[in-house]
C-alpha cells in the first residue's frame, strides 16, 4: 500500500500530520465519548451509562487479574483510558481514511509505528517506574535483572528491550495489516466495474467487522500485556 504523508519541520525535527491529526481526532472521540456515556448518572444504570459502567468493569477486571493491590487500583484509570484511546484508534481507519490529492490526513492512529511505540514505551515505562518505586532500586534490579540466576543479567536486559518492541509492532502489525487488505479490496472494487464493485462491497462490510473485532482484541491484549509487565516489575517472587 504506497501511501504518501505530510511532513512539516518545526524546531529541527519532523512531524506527520496523519500522525498528528489521527491522535488528536482519537483522544476527541474518546473524550467526548466519556463525558457523553457519564452525563445524568443514576442508580439504576441504563442505556449508555451501562456501555460505561461495563467497559470500567471490563478495564478493572483486567488490573485486578494482574496485580489486585495497591499499585493495581493506581493503574485503573490508565487501563481505561488505554484501552479506550487504542480501541478508538484502532477503528478509525475502518471508518474514515481521509486521502487529499493522494496525501493521507486521516486513519487509524495505530496503523503508525511511532504511535504504538510511544504507547509502548510509556506503558513498560510505567511498569519499571512503578517496579522501583515499590521496591527500591536494589530490589527491583535483582527481581527483574538477575533472577532467577544472576548469570542470566544479559538475557534479561534484552528481555526488557523485546518486551517494548513486540508490545509495539504487535499492536502496529496487525492495524497495519488490516488496513492494507481494505485497501486492496476497494482496488478490487473498482478495478472492473459493476463485476467486481458488487462482490467487492460485501467483502469489505465483512472485513470491517471482523476489523472492528480485531481491534477490540489488540486494544485487549496491549492493556493485559501492560498489567502483566508492571505485576512482573512490582511483585517479590519467592
Amino acid at each position: 500500500m504506497d501511501e504518501k504523508t505530510a511532513m512539516f519541520s518545526f524546531a529541527g525535527l519532523t512531524f506527520d500530520w496523519s500522525v498528528i491529526i489521527s491522535t488528536t481526532v482519537a483522544m476527541v472521540i474518546v473524550f467526548v465519548l466519556a463525558v457523553w456515556m457519564s452525563r445524568r448518572l443514576e442508580l439504576k444504570p441504563k442505556g449508555k451509562q451501562n456501555v460505561l459502567e461495563w467497559i470500567i468493569d471490563f478495564t478493572n477486571g483486567i488490573v485486578d487479574q494482574q496485580a489486585p493491590n495497591s499499585t493495581g487500583r493506581g493503574m485503573k484509570f490508565y487501563i481505561f483510558s488505554l484501552f479506550m484511546f487504542i480501541f478508538v484508534a484502532n477503528q478509525l481507519g475502518v471508518a474514515f481514511n481521509v486521502n487529499v490529492g493522494g496525501v493521507t490526513y486521516l486513519r487509524s492512529a495505530t496503523a503508525n509505528p511511532l504511535v504504538t511505540m510511544t504507547l509502548a514505551m510509556f506503558s513498560i515505562g510505567i511498569a519499571h517506574y512503578l517496579g522501583v518505586q515499590k521496591l527500591g532500586f536494589k530490589n527491583y534490579f535483582k527481581t527483574v535483572y538477575l533472577k532467577p540466576m544472576p548469570f542470566l543479567l544479559p538475557i534479561n536486559i534484552i528481555e526488557q528491550f523485546t518486551s517494548f518492541l513486540t508490545l509495539g509492532l504487535r499492536l502496529f502489525g496487525n492495524i497495519f495489516a488490516g488496513e492494507m487488505v481494505l485497501s486492496l479490496i476497494w482496488q478490487l472494487a473498482v478495478s472492473h466495474g459493476i463485476a467486481t464493485m458488487v462482490p467487492a462491497f460485501a467483502l469489505m462490510l465483512a472485513w470491517q467487522a471482523f476489523s472492528l473485532f480485531i481491534g477490540a482484541i489488540q486494544a485487549f491484549v496491549f492493556t493485559t500485556l501492560t498489567m502483566v509487565y508492571v505485576s512482573e516489575k512490582t511483585e517479590v517472587e519467592e
